[in-house]
């Protein structure tokens, strides 16, 4: 079963979502703040980490950051209902999901399986097999089984949802998505996002594929509409 991290300066916390996570089967490493967690990830390395943003030391967007350097892992933040600004710096940073506090063990329970979902590699009998073949459009060459993206030929190193938003866009090009169709193609039925999520991650998609390649345009808004890759 998969490894997880949990990093949170409440004890309280700490206990009660180790509980309900252990009663999964996932194996639990908790640390009570960033700086902590950033050394034992690096010893220990997990599957998905769950991080409070307000901590002791080194707060969650830090450990993202740094995370973010030299991993791809997923990340799932615990946020207060005032930290909206935190919420949408955070999508921009890469985290993978959010959860407001207080929260249910259940929900956070199929958050995770939700997001794991998302970054397990298809089984070859899956009914969705077909979406893990390599995909090619044009300079742009993606492969599902691998997680990995390049554009003409140079690595673009990408997050879960980043890659399926990407893939659903060029799967077929010139189609306009919607954010809905976009929501998902990247999401869980049980996780809840609006359009300024979807919203940041195209953001971010094209600011990396910038860095390797200034003039890139693939990825066109049609404002009220949608989003599309455009046909080559």
């Amino acid at each position: 079963m998969p490894t997880i991290a949990l990093v949170d300066d409440d004890r309280n916390i700490l206990t009660s979502v180790t509980i309900a996570l252990e009663a999964e089967g996932y194996r639990i490493q908790t640390y009570t703040d960033g700086a902590s967690a950033f050394d034992g990830m690096r010893q220990s390395p997990v599957d998905l980490a769950i991080l409070d943003i307000k901590m002791p030391r080194m707060d969650g967007m830090e450990l993202l950051r740094r995370l973010r350097q030299k991993s791809d892992m997923p990340v799932i933040f615990l946020t207060s209902k005032d930290e909206e600004i935190d919420e949408l710096f955070g999508l921009k940073m890469g985290a993978d999901d959010f959860i407001r506090k207080p929260f249910s063990q259940r929900l956070l329970v199929e958050r995770v399986k939700a997001v794991l979902r998302r970054g397990a590699p298809k089984d070859a009998a899956s009914p969705r097999e077909t979406d893990a073949k390599a995909l090619e459009r044009g300079l742009l060459k993606m492969d599902p089984e691998r997680h990995t993206c390049t554009w003409k030929d140079e690595p673009v190193t990408l997050t879960v949802t980043e890659f399926l938003i990407l893939q659903a866009l060029a799967t077929r090009p010139g189609v306009v998505k919607s954010r809905n169709a976009l929501m998902d193609a990247a999401y869980d039925d049980q996780v809840y996002v609006d359009d300024r999520t979807i919203d940041s991650h195209i953001k971010r998609l094209r600011k990396k594929f910038k860095v390797a390649d200034s003039a890139f345009d693939m990825i066109e808004t049609l404002y009220g509409v949608g989003y599309r890759f455009k046909e080559a």
